[in-house]
């Protein structure tokens, strides 16, 4: 069995770290320097994480090519898996000109495109990122916000910035599972620390997100819709997360902020004609469509929701879980030795993949898509066009995420990743803000919440013994920090893309864009974790 080294560098930490940070400065040279595609800058970085895991960690190869091949296959099932159906949901209503009847529903309750950013990329989004996560709220919003008007870039942008509040509950409560299961912490404690470090900062989100996107002339038309959004949602989230657990506070709090929006836009509507310079890429002409036509219309989504909750229902849960396969990667599976002080005592590193192919987010879309086909009346031509058309669009995106979730994997498996963990671990005092900070870094190399709790959850709670901290507090805030990850993988990005249909070239000045603001929100939920941890 190969035992993982951390400091293979000379035995020193920092140098140890330098080799480690190599894989993430190729990407971050490549997306934001360079303005690589995302799918150059992915393998690029893959080919870095196999060099110093082979040079600097002394990984075997027979070891390296499973960990490659272990995090591909996690990339393209369950994560691209979900991508792709949810994009031929999109085809499918753009083909049979449902797509415009929902264009115009939305615009018969606002025609201003800042309030349709709040209703569909926050509102809306949290409500699919709630209900399925991993990179469905992206790829629907994003395409919906499309086919309003919005440029790709744009879209793109706002849909990344708003799937940040809602990160740490998606899934129905996911994240916070998957914390629980490292960390054996009480999974209700974990939820309610998480709403306290989160629902600051989603109280701000779209008054930050409205900012960015128009500026403060923009922002101040629109102040109304800002607060009622986020008092509702940041509101809601806090309360759920407290007293009702992580499985409905997605649900709730995006529940709240629709209905809160949608009372608000009958009683009131912006004063100041704003004019969305760049920001949309045509006008958008509203037609009257009758009940019957926009619920028709409407009904994809419908069935979408339905079934992904379905989906997540006790009883259904557990028979779509009965068929799934739990697959012992070979080559990897319990033949890599974790050691101290990342894990308490020498264990043996797991490598289970789970072949859930009807329990998974995706498959619950695929029959949605599947039924909704038949409603919406496709013939079989249509249906080839839509299958074609969809995976010419996301073939590169899916490469990007089959990459990146390969070269994530291989930092794990040799180490790398547990010697930037002990780096931040290392700052000591510090280390309540470094700690969400780790989140962070960690959602950005796996696109996953509940992959970075996973990977650092368990060190979280080592380190905070060691330093005397609350372990609830600071497994919570690699939760927290982590959602500010989310905009900046590559994996939502790619999403991104493809969703939109953006030009090449436009993904790594998307990259360029979001990192800003992905740095100042961690920030916030690091100072705010180091607040709450100053108090206790």
């Amino acid at each position: 069995m190969w035992q993982q080294v951390y400091t293979p560098v000379a035995g020193s930490l920092p140098l140890s770290t330098l080799a480690a940070a190599l894989p993430i400065a190729t990407l971050l040279y490549l997306l934001g320097v360079r303005r690589s595609p995302s799918w150059v800058a992915a393998l690029a970085g893959l080919g870095t994480a196999a060099a110093v895991a082979l040079f600097a960690y002394g990984m075997p190869v027979s070891l390296l090519a499973g960990a490659i091949g272990y995090g591909a296959a996690f990339g393209l099932f369950p994560i691209g898996w979900v991508v792709f159906w949810a994009l031929i949901l999109y085809e499918m209503t753009l083909i049979t000109g449902r797509f415009e009847v929902l264009k115009d529903s939305i615009g018969s309750l606002t025609s201003d495109p800042r309030l349709q950013a709040l209703l569909i990329a926050f509102a809306f989004g949290a409500f699919i990122e709630g209900a399925a996560g991993f990179g469905t709220p992206v790829a629907v919003a994003a395409a919906m916000l499309t086919g309003l008007g919005f440029s790709p870039f744009y879209a793109a942008g706002i849909c990344l910035l708003a799937n940040t509040a809602p990160v740490a509950f998606g899934s129905l409560g996911t994240p916070i599972i998957a914390l629980e299961g490292v960390t054996k912490l009480p999974q209700n404690e974990l939820s309610a620390w998480v709403g306290r470090i989160c629902a600051p900062v989603s109280l701000i989100v779209p008054t930050y997100l409205i900012a960015v996107m128009t500026g403060r002339r923009g922002l101040m038309g629109v102040i109304p819709a800002v607060a009622v959004c986020g008092i509702s949602f940041a509101g809601m989230q806090f309360l759920a997360s407290n007293y009702l657990g992580a499985q409905v506070t997605d649900i709730a709090s995006s529940l709240s902020a629709i209905g809160a929006l949608i009372i608000l836009f009958l009683v009131w509507k912006p004063k100041d004609n704003f004019q969305a310079e760049g920001f949309m890429a045509g006008a958008m002409k509203i037609k009257k469509h009758s009940l019957g036509t926009t619920l028709h219309a409407w009904s994809p989504y419908f069935l979408l929701v339905l079934f992904v909750i379905a989906w997540g229902h006790d009883p259904v849960k557990s028979m779509v879980n009965s068929v799934s396969m739990r697959i012992n990667w070979p080559g990897l599976h319990g033949l890599i030795e974790r050691m101290p002080p990342v894990v308490g005592k020498a264990s043996p590193y797991d490598a289970v993949f789970n072949f859930n192919w009807l329990a998974a987010s995706g498959t619950s879309c695929m029959f949605a898509t599947i039924l909704s086909g038949f409603i919406l009346g496709l013939k079989p031509a249509q249906w080839v066009t839509v299958f074609t058309t969809t995976v010419k669009k996301s073939k590169l995106s899916m490469l990007t995420i089959a990459s990146v979730l390969a070269l994530a994997f291989l930092m794990n498996y040799s180490g790398a990743t547990a010697t930037l963990g002990l780096t931040f671990a290392a700052t000591g005092a510090a280390f309540p803000f470094f700690s969400a900070m780790l989140g962070w870094l960690g959602v950005f190399l796996t696109g996953s919440d509940t992959s970075a709790n996973a990977l650092f959850g368990n060190l979280q709670v080592v380190t905070a013994d060691k330093l005397g901290l609350d372990p609830v507090l600071m497994a919570s805030s690699n939760s927290s920090g982590g959602v500010m990850g989310k905009m900046i993988s590559l994996q939502s990005i790619a999403v991104a893309g493809a969703a939109t249909g953006m030009k090449k070239g436009e993904e790594a000045q998307l990259f360029r864009f979001t990192v800003k603001h992905s740095i100042i929100l961690a920030s916030a939920i690091g100072l705010i974790t180091w607040l709450y941890s100053s108090m206790r």
